[in-house]
């Protein structure tokens, strides 16, 4: 993608629609990927599985919306943002009434498996960062990106609507409701998105011009940041049903865990375009400080296990709003310093390390569940190390750059 700054600006009504679209269809694939989470204690009662089986089977969607961001976001260098929209929506509503199939079929295997490939509608992510960034100048790239980052508010949708829906219409009607969704907004994305016209299609063979995105150092400082902060999303978002549940402090049945779940996931997403409008202002690195610091101490706040309602709820919020803060923060910094020709591919990598940030801490926290005590004391103290040890490398060795420097036009 190429962006010239120096070309008259676009008409508004261009760019809101474009960015209404990018942020809608972000979101309701982002609600289809993150389908098993909100239903996993209904599949480990009906399927008899351990705390091991239940955390893969919410994981493992993760791993193809994380590594296929890779593949995502250097197509949409070269096909663009409307044409990658359409087709990844469009193949991935079958897999959404497969799981329904494997769940009637009480099937772990089959649900691990479509579960897979239903991890395709979670690469949407990065195809939108470039398509947004082209329709908008520099200096409202922060607010657009952070703004279309909402969209990962589709978690919130899944985890509060999916459990109702399953209650109203049953639970194989809301499959088949939501693949619905996912085949229409793919209609309306083919029918009324457009490219910028500041964006241009690569040429570029794919492989080659990967091997250049990883090659560059933001590439993956911005990587490491963003599993932290986004991956952090991810994994509370499709966890914490599961562990709402699990720890005796809280014991929520499925209903009650996924509406606060949602709140969580509610205030993650208001709290990521107020990352990239504080980026905009006061620069990313200061705003990604503050959201590792925050994110630290919460882990600790939590592991204590607040009670309910008011300290745990405030615990929990404050924790979404740093990790928030952080997602739309990091990719404000990496609209200012990837390469223009090469945004596609870098949003790709930097997206799939998001992504996997999410994948792990299911498993960790599956593998280090106190059974006897009920907690999940020891994982929240590992994210809390992580997140220490990377703000610290964030004070120390990373600097803001003049975008300038590194970015074609």
């Amino acid at each position: 993608m190429t962006t010239a700054t120096e070309l008259p600006a676009l008409p508004k009504a261009a760019q809101t629609r474009n960015l209404i679209l990018a942020t809608w269809a972000f979101a309701i694939s982002f609600w289809a990927w993150n389908l098993i989470g909100p239903l996993a204690a209904r599949y480990a009662t009906q399927m008899d599985l351990s705390a091991t089986q239940k955390s893969f089977v919410v994981a493992v969607p993760v791993i193809v919306g994380a590594l296929g961001r890779i593949a995502a976001g250097t197509l949409t260098d070269k096909f663009g943002g409307r044409l990658m929209f359409t087709v990844l929506l469009v193949m991935s509503a079958p897999f959404v009434v497969l799981v329904a199939v494997a769940g009637n079929a009480d099937s772990y295997p089959l649900l691990v498996v479509f579960g897979f490939f239903l991890g395709i509608a979670g690469t949407t992510f990065a195809v939108g960062i470039p398509m947004v960034k082209a329709w908008f100048e520099k200096p409202r790239q922060g607010f657009a990106t952070g703004l279309f980052g909402a969209g990962m508010g589709g978690t919130a949708l899944s985890s509060f609507f999916t459990p109702r829906f399953v209650e109203w219409f049953g639970y194989t009607v809301t499959h088949v409701i939501i693949a619905a969704a996912l085949l229409i907004t793919a209609a309306l994305c083919w029918s009324l998105m457009r490219d910028s016209p500041r964006w241009t299609a690569s040429n570029q063979p794919a492989a080659p011009k990967l091997l250049a995105a990883l090659k560059e150092p933001v590439t993956w400082q911005m990587s490491l940041l963003y599993a932290i902060a986004f991956g952090g999303f991810v994994a509370f978002s499709t966890y914490l049903p599961t562990y709402l549940g699990d720890v005796l402090t809280y014991g929520y049945d499925l209903t009650d865990a996924g509406e606060r779940t949602a709140g969580f996931a509610i205030a993650a997403v208001v709290a990521r375009p107020v990352g990239g409008i504080l980026s905009d202002k006061l620069g990313p690195r200061l705003v990604t400080l503050v959201s590792l610091a925050g994110i630290a101490v919460m882990a600790v706040v939590l592991s204590l296990r607040p009670e309910p309602e008011w300290p745990a709820g405030i615990a929990f919020v404050l924790m979404a709003m740093f990790l928030g803060l952080g997602s739309g923060s990091v990719f404000a910094w990496v609209a200012q310093r990837a390469p223009a020709d090469k945004t596609g591919s870098v949003t790709g990598v930097v997206g799939a390390a998001g992504g996997l940030g999410g994948f792990f801490p299911p498993l960790v926290m599956g593998a280090t569940y106190n059974e006897q005590d009920h907690t999940y004391t020891t994982g929240l103290l590992l994210l809390c190390a992580a997140s220490a040890l990377v703000f610290l490398y964030t004070a120390i060795g990373m600097r803001d750059r003049p975008a300038g420097q590194r970015r074609a036009t």
